[in-house]
């Protein structure tokens, strides 16, 4: 799960595999699998740096487990 911020300050987190795409229209809008879209303050390079980091936390606690 990813946090991003609505324009209106509301930030909530965002299950990062249920994203199909992330495009600047000049905003941030992000496309769920479901097609429903997001438009968020983050950049869509901001987006992808919280995905990696959140990924690189989920393999790194997988690889402590073990």
């Amino acid at each position: 799960m990813i946090k991003v911020t609505r324009f209106n300050g509301a930030e909530y987190f965002l299950n990062s595999d249920l994203i199909e795409t992330i495009e600047e229209t000049p905003d941030t809008v992000i496309t769920m699998v479901d097609d429903k879209k997001l438009i968020v303050k983050e950049s869509s390079t901001e987006i992808v740096k919280r995905i990696i980091e959140y990924n690189r936390e989920i393999f790194l606690e997988k690889k402590r487990i073990k």
